[in-house]
């Protein structure tokens, strides 16, 4: 592998950039990845993995892996927080339609820390830590890399470059390409937290509907990690945001449990795509090309259901076998499943659990969970829809088409 002349530079080392660089790995493809970060950050993000993502997983080879590090979740637990009422929405619905019916919880850096075990098996793939990006020229021929590091400035040339760097993408940025959307006026705190939540009554995964006391609790490990995410006002400075938390779990905290304050982040929420996903030998994926709100855990979901069909395609082109015109229908169909169905839908998740509804459209919205929660053909239908999310191999008719 000549490392100064790669055939693919990942930007960004986060799990959609890892698992973009192992699939191309394993397709014989020469990678290098750029990460500006000294190492993996355990900074409380994504955390849940839905059963639309699990095939894909385990045609990457790391299924097993993340069965071994993380615990399995039976669906999501709704709990009306004024009254206490809970609608489990149970993913035994479409055990007999999906391979993998349940959902994952495990922490994104786990999740990265397995894909890097992987890549170490691999030789013709670097992964460089403290290299940032810092420009990107591309042409017809390829893509000219600018990276800083401790020792300084350098130029990496590659012929294809995959912007997987985060919502304040350099790759996005460089290429002067707008970030059309909205930034909501509110913002979560997300925090781990140790404490024994399951004896309060909760589930390994539970949305709490309220305008004030709203939260998703989670369960990340078997050692009673949890992860706990409220809002608060998008105006409140970071100053006082650790005792702000304690005062929120005063009276928010289900049964008023003990807990261990392990790790707490702020983060502003958006709606946001890239104009368009690829500009010549350039592709973005996950929340450099489209970052939404968490509810929902679709933000992740997303960036990994871009990386299985980007990697598949990319590869095919690099090997010769389908034009590259494979990699604007990737660009057009990514971009609009994310505009079409998964903005729209983490959408209109925040507004259940996090915003005040006039007593009639409460009343409504708990008789549609109640429903849910107990019509078994109501719940299958709803929970196969997320399965338009998935954008199918693109290969077969690029194929055909030569």
């Amino acid at each position: 592998m000549d490392k100064t002349n790669p055939t693919v530079v990942v930007a960004g080392a986060g799990p959609v950039g890892l698992a973009t660089a192992y699939s191309l790995a394993k397709a014989g493809v020469d990678v290098t990845v750029l990460e500006k970060g000294d190492a993996i950050a355990d900074a409380p993000r994504a955390m849940a993995y839905l059963f639309i993502v699990h095939d894909g997983f385990e045609r990457l080879g790391i299924l097993d892996d993340l069965h071994v590090e993380g615990l399995r979740g039976d669906g999501m637990n709704l709990i009306d927080y004024e009254t206490g009422e809970q609608f489990h929405q149970s993913l035994d619905a479409i055990e007999n339609d999906v391979r993998h019916p349940y959902t994952l919880h495990l922490g994104q850096d786990q999740v990265c820390k397995v894909l890097l075990r992987h890549l170490s098996d691999f030789d013709n793939v670097e992964v460089r830590f403290g290299a940032e990006v810092v420009g990107v020229t591309p042409d017809d021929d390829g893509v000219t890399v600018r990276v800083g590091g401790p020792e300084g400035e350098e130029s990496i040339r590659s012929a294809w470059l995959v912007g997987a760097d985060g919502a304040n993408s350099i790759v996005r940025r460089s290429l002067g390409l707008g970030f059309d959307g909205i930034t909501w006026p509110d913002r979560f705190i997300s925090t781990n937290i140790r404490a024994d939540l399951g004896a309060e009554g909760l589930r390994i995964a539970n949305w709490r509907i309220d305008p004030v006391y709203g939260a998703i609790i989670a369960q990340i490990t078997a050692d009673k990690l949890w992860r706990f995410t409220f809002r608060e006002s998008g105006e409140l400075p970071d100053e006082g945001l650790e005792e702000r938390i304690h005062a929120h779990f005063a009276i928010g905290m289900p049964g008023k449990a003990a807990y261990e304050l392990v790790q707490f982040q702020p983060y502003r929420m958006h709606q946001r795509a890239a104009d368009t996903f690829r500009v010549g030998r350039v592709l973005l994926a996950g929340d450099a090309a489209h970052i939404t709100n968490p509810v929902g855990g679709l933000g992740l979901t997303g960036g990994f259901l871009d990386s299985f069909v980007l990697s598949e395609a990319l590869a095919a082109v690099i090997h010769g076998r389908v034009d590259d015109a494979v990699l604007d229908a990737y660009a057009e169909r990514r971009r609009r499943v994310y505009l079409d169905i998964v903005s729209p839908a983490a959408s209109a998740n925040k507004h259940m659990l996090f915003d005040a509804h006039p007593p009639e459209q409460k009343a409504a919205l708990l008789a549609g969970l109640r429903h849910s929660a107990t019509d078994r053909a109501a719940r299958r239908e709803d929970l196969l829809a997320m399965r338009a999310m998935i954008t199918p191999s693109l290969l077969g008719d690029a194929e055909a088409a030569r």
